[in-house]
């Protein structure tokens, strides 16, 4: 499986940050030490994908950050790495969100939230259509990055109060992306590559994500 090849280990004896939250649960050394296996809490959990994403893309000038509202990326400036905010200190949020920074190229990555349209809660059936033919990627992708974390995916409709959409096409779409990325009919963008490839030398022993790990049942 040529997309998802091994690269040089990642461990966290350097691992600096600044960006936990105050009312962390662990201090910055206890992360630095804890297994992703040993943490019980989603807090942990959240605290170290912190960490450990803002160490592993820090070349990028790029930093995770836990919102209070809404999720929203704001570009870099002069003085201050973008930041990728994930909406209410929830872990998927956090995946959703680096999944479509991880596709947005250089260009985009200069405008807020990354320059998606957005249309929220409400939207109309047509609305709903183009809002889930933007989302089939990111969401492929998300899934990737749950299942190197063992985490359950759900696919996301995100329009609870307007036309909701056809879930069964949905999934169907957002599976056979997955497929794509593995067979090599679609290309992966590279930092979800190098995310994927991240996890899954720190959370599964160096044992690479397989075609066989999704099936389409999974996402219902």
């Amino acid at each position: 499986m040529h997309l998802l090849q091994p690269q040089p280990e990642v461990t966290t004896s350097s691992l600096v940050s600044t960006h936990l939250t105050l009312d962390s649960a662990l201090s910055i050394d206890t992360v630095q030490l804890s297994l992703w296996q040993n943490l019980q809490t989603e807090q942990d959990q959240v605290d170290w994908l912190i960490l450990h994403f803002n160490h592993w893309f820090s070349h990028q000038n790029v930093i995770l950050v836990k919102g209070e509202s809404e999720p929203e990326y704001f570009p870099a400036h002069r003085h201050a790495p973008a930041r990728i905010q994930f909406a209410h200190g929830f872990f998927n949020s956090a995946l959703h969100e680096i999944s479509h920074w991880s596709i947005a190229g250089s260009k985009r990555r200069l405008l807020a939230d990354l320059g998606y349209w957005y249309a929220p809660d409400g939207r109309t059936a047509e609305q709903q259509a183009l809002f889930e033919q933007v989302e089939v990627k990111p969401q492929a992708i998300e899934w990737m990055f749950a299942q190197a974390f063992g985490r359950k995916f759900r696919v996301s409709l995100d329009n609870l109060t307007g036309e909701g959409g056809d879930g069964a096409t949905f999934k169907n779409n957002v599976f056979a992306q997955v497929q794509k990325y593995f067979s090599g009919e679609a290309k992966l963008p590279l930092d979800a590559q190098h995310f994927i490839q991240c996890i899954c030398m720190t959370t599964r022993h160096g044992q690479w994500l397989k075609a066989s790990e999704f099936q389409r049942e999974a996402l219902d």
